[in-house]
C-alpha cells in the first residue's frame, strides 16, 4: 500500500493529517485494495477551483475531485500494470464551511469526502442517475461505520514516568519529592498506568521506591529494567503488572534507542520465559524497525513499545510526517505479528496527539515533558492535559 498524503492548508495540523492518512488506509484496506497506490492532497479553494476549472469547465470551487489513475494515462503506462487508484482532492475551506453548516468537527467532514472521493477513484458516479446515486449512498454509510468502528476512543491510555521525580530527590539525597506520592497524584489525575526504570546504578528510582510502588498503585505498575540478573530478581520478586527491557548505558542521560533484539536474541528470550513462568508480560523497547519487531515475536514478548525519540527529535515537519510514517507501519506489522504495541520517549504537549492517533497503539508512556509542565502548573493540572491530549486524539 503506497497512500500519499499532501497536506497544502494551514488548518491540516499533523495529528488532523496523520489521522486522514490513518482513515485513508482504513478505507483502501477495507476494499481490498491493500497493494494499491493512492493521493490525497488537502488544499485551499483556490486550488481545487483552478482544478475544477481545467478538467471540469466549472470555474468555481467545490469539495473534493478526484482523478482516476486510468482516466487519461498514457497506454504504455497502463500496460505497466501499475496498482495505482488515482489522485483525491479536497478543499480544506470548503470542508471547514461545510463542517460547519453540518455541525460537524473538519476532520468528520473530512472523513467523509475522503470516502466519497474514493469511491469515485473506484466508479461510483452520484451524477448518473438516481439509482447509482442511491447505491453509492449505501456504499458511504457502510465504510463510515467501518471507519467508526475502528476507531479507539477511550482506549489508549497515559502512563505516566515518575523517574524524575526520583532525579529531584536524589539530587540532593533526601527524602523528597517523593516518586510514591507523586504516582498517587498521577492516577487521581487520570493516568492509567505508572512507569518506573530500576536502573543498575540506582541513579534515580530505588529498590524501596518500587515496592512500595508495588503495594500502592492502583492502575497498573510498568517496571522497565535492563536484562540484569540483579534486577531480574527483583523483578520476580515484587511481580509487577508487567516489564519492559530497555537497553541500559551507565553514561547515557536517558535510554537511547531501542533494543537489538536481533543479536540479543537467546539472552532475552531466556529472561522472557522466567517471567512468562511468574505471569508477568513483557514489553520490549524497539526502534520501529521491521526485523525487530520480527524478533521480538519470536522470542515471545507480549507487547512492544515503540520507540518515539527519532520522531520527536525531528528537526523539521517534513522528518517528522515521514517517522510518523515509520512508527504507522511499524505499530501495524507489530500488530500483525500478534503483538500489543505501545509507544514513548521525547513526547511532550505538541508531538503526542499525532502517534496517540495511530492504529493499534494502546498506551503511551511519557514522563519528562509532564514532570516539567508540573514545575509551573503542578502535578495533577500537567496529568490532565496530557490525558486530555492523548484521549482527544482519537476523535
Amino acid at each position: 500500500m503506497s497512500i500519499t498524503l499532501v497536506a497544502e492548508h494551514p488548518r491540516i495540523t499533523t495529528p488532523l493529517a496523520a489521522m486522514v492518512r490513518r482513515d485513508v488506509a482504513t478505507l483502501v484496506r477495507t476494499c481490498g485494495l491493500s497493494g494499491a497506490g493512492i493521493s490525497v492532497v488537502l488544499t485551499t479553494n483556490a486550488t481545487i477551483r483552478e482544478l475544477n476549472h481545467r478538467y471540469r469547465h466549472q470555474d468555481k470551487p467545490t469539495n473534493v475531485l478526484s482523478f482516476p489513475f486510468a482516466d487519461g494515462a498514457d497506454p504504455a503506462v497502463q500496460s505497466l500494470g501499475l496498482a495505482e487508484l488515482g489522485d483525491i482532492v479536497i478543499s480544506v475551506d470548503r470542508a471547514a464551511e461545510e463542517a460547519q453548516h453540518y455541525g460537524l468537527t473538519l476532520y468528520q467532514r473530512l472523513q467523509w469526502l475522503v470516502t466519497h472521493g474514493l469511491l469515485h477513484l473506484l466508479g461510483y458516479d452520484h451524477e448518473k442517475s438516481a439509482e447509482d446515486a442511491q447505491e453509492m449512498q449505501h456504499e458511504e454509510t457502510d465504510l463510515l461505520e467501518i471507519l467508526n468502528e475502528t476507531r479507539r476512543p477511550g482506549m489508549i491510555s497515559l502512563a505516566i514516568n515518575v523517574d524524575h521525580v526520583a532525579t529531584i530527590r536524589q539530587a540532593r539525597g533526601i527524602n523528597e519529592p517523593d516518586p510514591v506520592t507523586a504516582a498517587a497524584l498521577c492516577e487521581l489525575a487520570g493516568a492509567k498506568g505508572i512507569v518506573v526504570h530500576l536502573r543498575e546504578d540506582r541513579r534515580h528510582i530505588q529498590d524501596r521506591d518500587v515496592r512500595v510502588l508495588r503495594e500502592t498503585v492502583k492502575t497498573k505498575l510498568n517496571l522497565e529494567m535492563g536484562a540484569h540478573p540483579e534486577i531480574i530478581k527483583i523483578a520476580l520478586e515484587i511481580v509487577p503488572d508487567m516489564i519492559t527491557l530497555v537497553p541500559e548505558k551507565r553514561r547515557e542521560l536517558t535510554t537511547e534507542g531501542g533494543l537489538d533484539v536481533v543479536s540479543q536474541h537467546k539472552k532475552l528470550a531466556g529472561t522472557i520465559a522466567k517471567m512468562t513462568r511468574a505471569n508477568i508480560p513483557v514489553s520490549l523497547f524497539i526502534d520501529p524497525v521491521s526485523a525487530q519487531i520480527k524478533a521480538a515475536a519470536e522470542v515471545g514478548a507480549t507487547f512492544v513499545e515503540l520507540h518515539t525519540g527519532t520522531y520527536a527529535d525531528a528537526a523539521t515537519e517534513a522528518e517528522r510526517d515521514e517517522q510518523l510514517q515509520l512508527l504507522a507501519a511499524a505499530a501495524e506489522e507489530a500488530h500483525h505479528h500478534g503483538l500489543r504495541v505501545n509507544a514513548g520517549h521525547g513526547l511532550n504537549y505538541t508531538n503526542t496527539a499525532a502517534v496517540a492517533g495511530l492504529d493499534h497503539i494502546e498506551e503511551l508512556s511519557i514522563g519528562h515533558a509532564v514532570i516539567s509542565r508540573a514545575v509551573f502548573c503542578g502535578i495533577e493540572q500537567a496529568v490532565r492535559d496530557m490525558v486530555a491530549i492523548v484521549e482527544g486524539a482519537g476523535w
